[in-house]
């Protein structure tokens, strides 16, 4: 009596034979696999099981779907054979060789069959060869794993983006491959954190504030446009945390510039990753669109820095945090809560024993005094005749503008200039007027005079770049006091923009007033 053998065919695509037609179908290089172990088989009158196929995926991945679901399979002796095109198909890991189809297989009663490289444990003395195909199979991850590595780094040094996924706030650029495009949707939430973060909140505060408005944490929102994420570990994933704020607070990918390498691999044989020190990150500057301005980056930091930490009862971080200081011992003033109402107070009185005079400010009555120097100052400022000194300082300014306007325009035409003789003199030499040695000679001249006026060019570009900067910055300066000439309420970001720091005093128990110094940022 023949027993028909029950054979599992395996098929994986090879990484460097990829042919895929369409996103669903299977790849060229699969199907030409089926076909050639579907006729293997029958021709040995094999009865197929059921043929077991990976797409995309590496000889090192031991996460593959129907490779776990063969394995399982033949654990529970469904088939009698399993066939592969080569040993490689199946793993390129020696020591998934050692594991299986030397130690497994054959506890399993499960024979196995390369056709390519004539691999078969029924056959003596061919245990070596398969071995030896193991060896070379591990030699090949390595070295390709180095390979790939180099072209990754190649590329993230060139500033393009190399990851799966693209950051909450950009999408992949469809058009142009490894580069980012803003995603304006999830970008106004970016630019709401860190404006809230700005005028006082913390970082938990933002959170529940989004969270409050159902509005939907990085990973759902990709989940719910479709996009590729990363799926979190945690219950709950739909909700904004103090990590999410906190990670995107300090991500500068969101000022333009491309950050990569934040983690590598353990390594080639495993996915796990480990975290690299932030000095061996790969950073590459305005490689992208912004979603924040650098003003606003550079405030988020310093406040991030000083770490500010909101009060417990509003989760608001207070007005004056980290900028007001006791005028007497220079130490940070803390915050202090008493009858529903918050103070200033300088924290080294609580160390020891008349170790300072003690200042302390109620947080309201210091808020009516900084508004009310500010205003002074703002009129102060604006007033006719600082006025007419700025316009005229922007006249000298405004003048040497046009002469080196005109400057820039007189070195554009002697560029160009020399730029035409050069041409004239191909035409004279085509000609025959002039020699080809006298063409030579004179075109060197040519050429050097044009580098000559292009250095000039460049060197009045910056000059009047420099001026125009300089006119900016006076306008700047007015435009922003102007900015808060109506102001009647102090702000979180009011005080960052304007205040450097503030020294308060001891009240006089006499006359009540109470020494202060308020130190602007302009």
């Amino acid at each position: 009596m023949v027993i028909t053998m029950k054979v599992a065919i395996y098929c994986r695509l090879s990484e460097e034979d990829r042919n895929k037609r369409t996103e669903s179908d299977d790849s060229e290089s699969i199907q030409n696999q089926k076909s050639m172990l579907v006729k293997y088989a029958v021709e040995r009158d094999w009865e197929i099981y059921h043929i077991y196929s990976d797409d995309d995926y590496t000889g090192a991945d031991r996460n593959r779907p129907d490779f776990n679901r063969l394995i399982q399979d033949a654990e529970a002796c469904k088939f009698d054979i399993i066939l592969c095109k080569s040993q490689s198909r199946f793993t390129r890991e020696l020591e998934m060789v050692e594991k299986y189809i030397h130690d497994l297989f054959p506890i399993w009663g499960v024979r196995f069959i390369s056709v390519v490289d004539n691999a078969d444990t029924a056959v003596k003395g061919n245990k070596k060869a398969r071995q030896i195909n193991g060896l070379i199979n591990e030699w090949y991850l390595e070295d390709l794993s180095e390979n790939i590595k180099s072209v990754f780094k190649a590329k993230k040094e060139n500033g393009v983006h190399i990851g799966s996924f693209a950051l909450y706030g950009y999408m992949k650029n469809p058009e142009k491959k490894g580069h980012l495009m803003i995603d304006e949707e999830a970008a106004d939430v970016v630019r709401e954190v860190f404006s809230l973060f700005i005028q006082g909140y913390g970082k938990s505060a933002i959170a529940r504030i989004l969270n409050d408005r159902g509005i939907p944490n990085p990973t759902e929102y990709k989940r719910l446009k479709g996009l590729r994420y990363c799926q979190a570990k945690s219950r709950n994933s739909t909700f904004w945390r103090y990590f999410s704020i906190s990670d995107m607070l300090t991500n500068e990918m969101y000022i333009g510039n491309m950050v990569q390498g934040r983690y590598k691999s353990v390594s080639y044989k495993s996915k796990i990753t480990k975290p690299v020190p932030k000095d061996e990150w790969v950073i590459i500057p305005d490689t992208h669109e912004p979603i924040i301005e650098r003003g606003q980056w550079n405030i988020a930091q310093e406040l991030i820095k000083n770490k500010t930490k909101p009060f417990s009862d509003t989760g608001k971080i207070g007005l004056f945090a980290k900028k007001a200081k006791c005028l007497n011992c220079d130490y940070t003033m803390v915050s202090a809560k008493n009858h529903g109402k918050h103070y200033l107070k300088c924290g080294t009185r609580n160390i020891a024993k008349d170790s300072c005079i003690g200042s302390f400010v109620p947080v309201s009555e210091l808020e009516k005094i900084v508004l009310s120097e500010l205003h002074k100052l703002i009129d102060e400022y604006l007033n006719k005749s600082e006025l007419l000194r700025r316009i005229e300082l922007n006249t000298k300014i405004q003048a040497n503008i046009d002469k080196t306007e005109k400057t820039l325009r007189t070195y554009e035409k002697s560029f160009s200039d020399c730029s035409k003789a050069v041409k004239d003199l191909y035409l004279d030499k085509t000609r025959g007027i002039i020699t080809e040695d006298d063409f030579i000679s004179l075109s060197k001249d040519f050429h050097s005079e044009k580098g000559r006026f292009e250095r000039l060019i460049k060197q009045t570009i910056e000059a009047l770049g420099a001026l125009n900067e300089r006119v900016k910055n006076s306008d700047d300066k007015s435009a922003l006091l102007s900015e808060y000439l109506k102001v009647e309420k102090l702000t979180r970001e009011h005080v960052n923009a304007l205040i450097e720091c503030i020294y308060i005093g001891k009240r006089n128990p006499e006359t009540k007033e109470l020494p202060l110094e308020i130190h602007w940022n302009f």
